[in-house]
């Protein structure tokens, strides 16, 4: 059995986070993606995961089995960034991802949450196995994210580049559908955490797939 790439922007209910919920990017939600763009590169704002420009992902569609969706939040339904997957691979059963929260957004649990929905979504409803990601060594924040979410560091680019007193080597990081779904219910514990925001964790709905065979 290979991954489903039918249903690619449906998310049932249940797959909404504690503080967010995915959907599909509207037309209205055009001046508010370029909003963010120009923010972030205002900012110099360090990309999560494979790199995400919220605008161009969007302008750019969904390449093969590749999905994209606005990140808004439960209560309010603000739209506060975006995520897509990045060369997801039915027969592989592997993926990537980017993902972008406007600078103003950031550091409220948001992405945490949206990563984890998407996780959620990929290996649960699509059937896919593993998910994998780049990041740049030198953004400990990403690092420790990824790494409280449960994927493990696999490698590192040979040839590491400093530019400016800057890490520029690429982390290597993946998480199985399988380790995924054996992360304790507290296991993000106050990632992302801010005030008095929630902290994100998964539900009882969260579950690996099957083993797929042959």
């Amino acid at each position: 059995m290979r991954p489903d790439a039918v249903s690619r922007t449906a998310l049932e209910p249940e797959q909404v986070g504690r503080k967010v919920r995915l959907r599909e990017v509207g037309l209205r939600d055009r001046r508010v993606l370029m909003g963010f763009d120009r923010d972030m590169a205002r900012e110099a704002t360090p990309l999560i995961g494979g790199g995400h420009r919220h605008w161009a992902s969007h302008r750019s569609g969904s390449a093969g089995d590749d999905i994209h969706f606005g990140i808004e939040t439960v209560r309010g339904r603000m739209l506060v960034g975006s995520v897509c997957t990045i060369g997801a691979d039915p027969v592989t059963g592997r993926f990537g991802y980017g993902i972008g929260i406007a600078p103003r957004h950031q550091r409220c649990g948001y992405a945490t949450d949206a990563i984890t929905v998407l996780l959620a979504h990929m290996f649960g409803q699509r059937g896919f196995r593993k998910c994998e990601v780049s990041v740049y060594g030198g953004n400990l924040a990403s690092l420790s994210l990824h790494g409280g979410l449960g994927f493990r560091e696999e490698g590192r680019l040979a040839d590491t580049e400093v530019v400016r007193g800057e890490i520029k080597y690429l982390v290597r990081m993946g998480i199985t559908a399988e380790e995924f779904a054996a992360r304790p219910l507290d296991a993000l514990g106050d990632l992302g955490r801010r005030g008095q925001h929630r902290r994100p964790r998964r539900g009882k709905h969260w579950r690996a797939p099957a083993a797929v065979s042959g």
